[in-house]
């Protein structure tokens, strides 16, 4: 998949280039049909879709008080985007040079540097522009001047609420995973690097991988039943999310110590993606380690008695 990191870059993209615009966080089913709408119309067009992004969110420069946490990082919505067969992704730096650009300067620049621009999806009521001047009508209205389709895709509806990274974050922050499962149209998940610990956990006969989450929006600290991709297989274990105040208290930012069943190997420096399942039980701090491994026995029994394989 084609990365690039500016507009000018997209004069890389074999024309007519469908754009897909908007902050994507999440991927949710909503972000799925904008960016469904732009991939058709790069097929029928003999085009390439690529997704336009922006970091850092808007918000963190023009409201910065109202900056929304991330439910995935960077890498976990390039490995969305490409699940998805996107040609290509463009993530714009956001600056407040950008923020005062007019809505039509900024579609002037994009026409410019496509060869050519085929289309422009966005949501419906998606703004763009200084002080948000641009809306879908005048989007329009620029599109039948220069040249490239629009479309406005219109909110997708769950039980009667609209899809919004809004309503995950709720979801995913008050542990109602099924529900963010429901709107993201995907099992949810944590992507994250492992990183070295302190080992205790392989000492106690059951070695976890450190894995530091991409994702600011994280469910309620606490042991989850897990499954784990490696090599494009899902391993089924068992993961504690928190602070581990049992071994390591005082911590300062929140870890994912995932035990596999049945596997063992290095992984160290890899990318981890983990499905978090049931969740089993409240992050607590034990009176100590014999404490902590009993307890640890009776999650792996359980986890095992709720998973595949």
């Amino acid at each position: 998949m084609l990365q690039l990191r500016s507009i000018q870059d997209l004069a890389q993209v074999p024309g007519p280039v469908s754009l897909a615009i908007g902050v994507f966080d999440g991927v949710h089913l909503g972000h799925q049909e904008v960016i469904r709408a732009a991939q058709e119309h790069a097929v029928q067009h003999h085009g390439q879709a690529v997704v336009m992004s922006f970091d850092p969110h808007p918000l963190s420069v023009l409201r910065p008080e109202l900056k929304p946490k991330r439910l995935c990082g960077e890498r976990q919505r390039s490995r969305l985007l490409a699940s998805m067969g996107v040609a290509g992704t463009l993530l714009c730096p956001f600056t407040r040079e950008v923020a005062d650009t007019s809505a039509e300067e900024f579609v002037g620049s994009l026409v410019a540097a496509c060869h050519p621009l085929g289309c422009i999806s966005v949501g419906y009521t998606w703004s763009f522009g200084k002080n948000r001047s641009g809306n879908i009508h005048s989007l329009m209205d620029l599109g039948q001047r220069h040249d490239f389709a629009v479309y406005g895709v219109p909110p997708i509806r769950l039980e009667g609420e609209v899809v919004s990274s809004t309503l995950i974050r709720d979801a995913v922050t008050s542990g109602n995973l099924t529900r963010a499962a429901s709107l993201l149209g995907r099992p949810y998940s944590l992507l994250g690097t492992v990183v070295s610990g302190r080992q205790l956990a392989r000492q106690l006969g059951f070695p976890t991988a450190n894995v530091q989450p991409e994702a600011e929006v994280l469910p309620p600290y606490g042991v989850y039943a897990v499954q784990a991709n490696l090599g494009g297989e899902w391993f089924p274990g068992i993961a504690n999310l928190g602070l581990r105040p049992t071994v390591d208290e005082g911590a300062a930012a929140p870890s994912l110590e995932v035990h596999l069943f049945d596997w063992s190997g290095d992984l160290y420096g890899q990318e981890l993606e983990v499905r978090l399942g049931t969740f089993l039980r409240p992050e607590k701090k034990f009176t100590g380690v014999d404490a902590l491994l009993s307890q640890i026995q009776v999650d792996v029994q359980q986890a095992r008695s709720l998973l595949p394989g």
